[in-house]
C-alpha cells in the first residue's frame, strides 16, 4: 500500500498552498489527492481570446473567485508578492447602471469605488495555483481521485479513494490535512471510526462558499461601455445577473461578468441556452446593442459541481462566509491525526481566498509527531 507521512485531501487553494509550505520545510514525504482531473478546486478561469494588439496574451478570465484585497489581506498578498505575480484594480471608473424592477427601465447612477480596494491577477486566479503547482513535486499530486473513506483504526491513517473509471486505491499516512469544505467531507467520505457527533454536526452545517452559486461571462471585441462612461458595473432586481462588473483583461480581452441573482433549482430548470439568452438579453438592456453579441461566453454553476456543492448547498439560498467551525478532534482516534484546512475553517477569512491560505498555514504550522499530539 502507497504511504506517506503526510496526506491532503483537495488540490483547491488550500491543499496547494499547505503542500507548498510543507515542500520548503523540507518535507517531501506527502500526497496530494484531487478528485478532479484538474487541480485548482473552486479557482477555475475560462480562456480569454488573442486580440490584435496581443496576440500572446495569456489573460483569462475568472469563474471561480476573482478578487483578494491586499489592505486587509496582508498574508493572501504576500504569498502573490512572493510568487513573482502580476496583479491589478478592478475596473471601476464610470457610471452604473441599476435595474429597480422588472417595470422600470434601467438608470444611470453615479459610481463609487469601494474600499477596500479590489484587486485580480493577471492570467486570473489560475496564475496563483499553477505557480505554486509547478513548486510541487508531480509525482505526489495525484488527480482525478475522489477519497471515499479514511479510516483511523490502526496505527496509519488509511485512505480509500476512487477514480473516475471506478477502480480503487488505497493509500495510508500519518496525518491527514482535509482541504476540502467542511460539508463537503462529512457528506462524502466515510470515517472510520466515525466523526464525533457534535464535530460532524458542525462541519455539516457550515455552508460552502460558491456552492449555491454561479457566474455569466461574455467576452468582447473592445470595452465598449468604458466609451459611454459607464464602469460595467450594474446591480439588477430584474435578473436574471443581480450584480455585473467589468472582467476585462488589461492588454487582453474585454469582458463583463455577472453572478446570477436566481436560485440554484430555477437555473437548472430553465437549462443552460435559456440562461445564456436571458444574460444577453440582460446585457443589452443595460450596456445597449453592442453587448447582446459578445464573441464568447460562458456559465459556470458551481450548484451543479459534485466536487463543490452537495444536496444542503443546492436548495439553501446563498448566504455570506460562515464562521469557521472547528477544524479538528479534541479528543478521540481522530485528535491530532486529521485537521480541516479548506477555507472555510479560516479563524478569520472563512470562505475566502486569504481563508485559504489562513487555514492552510495554520493547519502546516499544526502538524508533529503523531503520538506526542495524541498523548499530550
Amino acid at each position: 500500500m502507497p504511504s506517506a507521512r503526510i496526506a491532503i485531501v483537495g488540490a483547491g487553494l488550500a491543499g496547494l498552498y499547505a503542500t507548498y509550505l510543507l515542500e520548503r520545510q523540507g518535507i517531501h514525504d506527502y500526497l496530494l489527492f484531487e478528485a478532479r482531473p484538474r487541480p485548482g478546486g473552486r479557482i477555475l478561469c475560462a480562456p480569454a481570446p488573442a486580440i490584435a494588439s496581443a496576440p500572446d496574451c495569456a489573460g483569462r478570465h475568472d469563474l471561480g473567485p476573482a478578487w483578494f484585497w491586499p489592505d486587509v489581506q496582508p498574508e493572501l498578498d504576500r504569498v502573490i508578492r512572493e510568487l513573482g505575480l502580476t496583479r491589478y484594480a478592478q475596473q471601476e471608473a464610470g457610471a452604473v447602471m441599476v435595474e429597480r424592477s422588472p417595470d422600470e427601465a434601467p438608470v444611470r447612477m453615479r459610481g463609487y469605488a469601494g474600499q477596500p480596494a479590489s484587486m485580480r491577477l493577471a492570467g486570473g486566479m489560475e496564475a496563483l495555483t499553477g505557480a505554486l503547482l509547478r513548486q510541487l513535486d508531480a509525482a505526489r499530486v495525484l488527480t482525478g481521485l475522489s477519497v471515499r473513506g479514511l479510516d483511523a483504526g490502526g496505527p496509519r491513517v488509511r485512505i480509500d479513494s476512487v477514480a473516475a473509471g471506478g477502480a480503487g486505491a488505497a493509500h495510508d499516512a500519518e496525518q491527514v490535512l482535509l482541504a476540502v469544505p467542511p460539508r463537503l467531507a462529512e457528506s462524502r467520505i466515510a470515517f472510520t471510526p466515525a466523526l464525533p457527533p457534535a464535530l460532524a454536526r458542525q462541519w455539516r452545517a457550515t455552508a460552502t462558499w460558491m456552492a449555491p452559486h454561479a457566474k455569466y461571462v461574455a467576452v468582447y471585441d473592445s470595452p465598449f461601455w468604458l466609451e459611454q462612461g459607464l464602469s460595467g458595473e450594474a446591480r439588477s432586481a430584474r435578473g436574471p445577473l443581480g450584480e455585473i462588473h467589468d472582467a476585462s483583461v488589461p492588454g487582453g480581452a474585454a469582458a463583463l461578468f455577472g453572478f446570477f441573482g436566481v436560485p440554484a433549482a430555477a437555473r437548472a430548470s430553465v437549462g443552460q441556452d435559456r440562461l445564456l439568452a436571458l444574460c444577453r438579453a440582460q446585457m443589452q438592456r443595460l450596456f445597449g446593442p453592442q453587448a447582446a453579441a459578445p464573441r464568447q461566453e460562458f456559465i459556470k454553476d458551481w450548484a451543479q459541481d459534485a466536487c463543490t456543492a452537495t444536496g444542503a448547498d443546492r436548495s439553501a439560498p446563498a448566504a455570506g462566509h460562515a464562521i469557521a467551525p472547528a477544524a479538528e478532534a479534541d479528543s478521540g482516534p481522530w485528535a491530532g491525526r486529521m485537521r480541516g484546512i479548506a477555507s472555510e475553517w479560516a479563524p478569520t477569512y472563512p470562505g475566502y481566498l486569504a481563508g485559504a491560505i489562513e487555514a492552510a498555514a495554520l493547519g502546516v504550522r499544526a502538524l508533529g509527531p503523531v503520538e506526542k499530539r495524541r498523548t499530550a
